[in-house]
């Protein structure tokens, strides 16, 4: 039987790295294959065709040749280019940090299909709520509700991401003893993996109040199309943005870069 040469997937763009004068190294996410690099020969030169198929976040079909290290591209068509949210900075960040997530947790060529839906599915409402906000600015009206709900977006594709990874958080029992978690303020901690009771709490743990914890807890068990639209305060939100970070920082070890431009632009 003849071998296959060439092979077609769908996948989204996560990140661009420059080869030579006229070549790129791009990230792919796919749905069967999950993360891994191929070569994209000439996308730097202004006259290619691929290129504006392989922008960063796009959601493309490419068709890929076996290469002796990296498959190279050969064609690729945009199924979608999200290019209401590529004209809203927050929202092109926010699309951004969720690709840089994906890229340090996920490993590569290991399949991740729930991951992947979430990407999409997370892009898709970044889009549709940058056209909203332009809508709205162009009618004079208040835009801070889809500001609040995409702020809520980020705390769902952390927590999502860290559960289909094998990283959920404890959030209904002690993550030390064991011991059911009631209504008062409890402790949270990275190291054990989740929220500690006031017996525990001490010896770790940071405070985190029930309404963050409930908050949590609907994210890591509500589809997203499912989530009510809370009207959440500044601090409730600066708390949960908080108790997030450390579980993502203490995993990865590091700090991510497009973290620091999300709290720039907020």
């Amino acid at each position: 039987m003849r071998q296959q040469r060439s092979y077609p997937t769908e996948a989204i763009i996560l990140k661009h790295l420059n080869l030579g004068e006229a070549d790129r190294v791009v990230t792919l996410f796919t749905p069967r294959k999950g993360k891994y690099n191929v070569i994209a020969k000439g996308t730097r030169r202004p006259v290619s065709r691929k290129a504006g198929h392989l922008e960063l976040l796009s959601y493309s079909q490419i068709q890929l040749a076996l290469g002796r290290n990296l498959d190279i591209v050969i064609q690729a068509v945009e199924r979608e280019h999200f290019a209401h949210l590529r004209t809203e900075l927050w929202h092109m960040t926010c699309g951004i940090y969720f690709a840089e997530l994906v890229d340090r947790f996920i490993e590569d060529t290991t399949a991740h299909p729930d991951v992947y839906s979430l990407l999409l599915e997370s892009l898709r409402f970044l889009d549709m709520s940058a056209a909203e906000l332009k809508r709205q600015r162009s009618g004079g009206m208040l835009v801070g509700q889809g500001h609040n709900r995409t702020q809520l977006l980020l705390r769902y594709f952390e927590i999502s991401l860290l559960s289909a990874i094998g990283y959920e958080p404890v959030l209904r029992t002690c993550a030390h003893c064991d011991a059911e978690i009631q209504p008062v303020e409890n402790g949270f901690t990275p190291s054990l993996g989740g929220a500690l009771c006031p017996n525990c709490s001490h010896l770790w743990a940071r405070p985190i109040s029930m309404n963050a914890l409930k908050v949590l807890r609907l994210l890591q068990r509500t589809a997203w199309a499912r989530v009510p639209y809370f009207n959440l305060d500044a601090h409730l939100h600066s708390e949960l943005e908080a108790v997030m970070y450390s579980l993502l920082r203490f995993h990865l070890e590091r700090d991510l870069k497009a973290w620091s431009f999300l709290e720039m632009l907020r």
